[in-house]
């Protein structure tokens, strides 16, 4: 139902898609990606990935020990990884972050803008206007701005790609995270009009929309015996996903293997519904 929804449902669950990383393709070799709140969650999986598929990988989040964790881990398998704390509202972290991969790794090939936030649970007209800033600066305005920044370094290696990281929240609202859902729903559009203007650089632009997916996102939800009904009854393969199983639709999305995709939004939520 939304990026990170519900934990395990039930002992009888296992992961169809274990990746072992040590054993990937390079297809991804001489790129650059820089990857927003990637040291946990779908965010630290898709940063692996793009990493064993020869990707040299910035991770960030706004904590420094959470960082530094996350490229300790990732260098156990590839050496093509660096980090720094960024918090994506503020604009210096923003530059700060584009700067360390520039003169780092020497430029940017790959943006994938996976930060959220969702300060409230409540219903949409319940929303408090702050908490409703908050949520559009870090979801959709940091994005924006972000893509802002980072387009005029992928045109000097002659094109990139960027993806953004929604929420099936963005197709199904959920009465409690309106706000959230509404923020999710705007990165699908921005996900169409950025890839229209930059089609002529030759930089694709796509969208990961997860649905429910095993993270710390879910916590709240972890223990809730009717959410996890709600899966049986509507998810058509009867379980969470792992974040892992996001992962490799953005691996093949950054490579050569997608050069012909742009302006789509791609659901990763085991067949859930997922139309406007």
């Amino acid at each position: 139902m939304f990026r990170g929804a519900f934990s395990k449902l039930g002992s009888s669950v296992v992961s169809r898609n274990a990746i072992n990383t040590r054993q990937m393709s390079q297809k991804l070799a001489g790129k650059v990606a820089v990857v927003t709140a990637s040291t946990e969650g779908i965010g630290f999986a898709i940063a692996k990935r793009l990493a064993t598929d020869g990707a040299s990988v910035v991770v960030s989040s706004r904590k420094k020990n959470n960082v530094e964790k996350a490229v300790a881990e990732i260098k156990s398998l590839t050496d093509n990884v660096a980090g720094i704390p960024c918090h994506v509202g503020k604009s210096e972290d923003r530059q700060l972050l584009l700067d360390f991969a520039v003169a780092k790794f020497g430029g940017i090939d790959i943006l994938v803008s996976n930060a959220a936030v969702n300060p409230v649970m409540c219903q949409i007209l319940d929303t408090p206007e702050e908490a409703w800033d908050k949520i559009f600066d870090t979801n959709v305005k940091a994005a924006f701005l972000l893509t802002q920044s980072a387009v005029p370094l992928m045109e000097q290696r002659g094109g990139g790609a960027i993806v953004y990281v929604a929420s099936i929240a963005g197709y199904n609202p959920m009465t409690l995270l309106g706000a959230y859902s509404v923020s999710k729903t705007a990165l699908l559009g921005l996900t169409k009009a950025v890839a229209a203007q930059c089609s002529s650089s030759n930089i694709r632009v796509n969208c990961l929309v997860p649905g429910i997916i095993e993270t710390k996102f879910s916590d709240a939800l972890t223990n809730n015996d009717a959410a996890l009904d709600m899966i049986k009854q509507n998810v058509m393969l009867r379980r969470v996903g792992k974040p892992d199983e996001c992962a490799g639709i953005v691996s093949f999305l950054c490579s050569e293997d997608a050069s012909y995709v742009t302006g789509e939004n791609f659901v990763v939520a085991g067949g859930y519904y997922s139309r406007l």
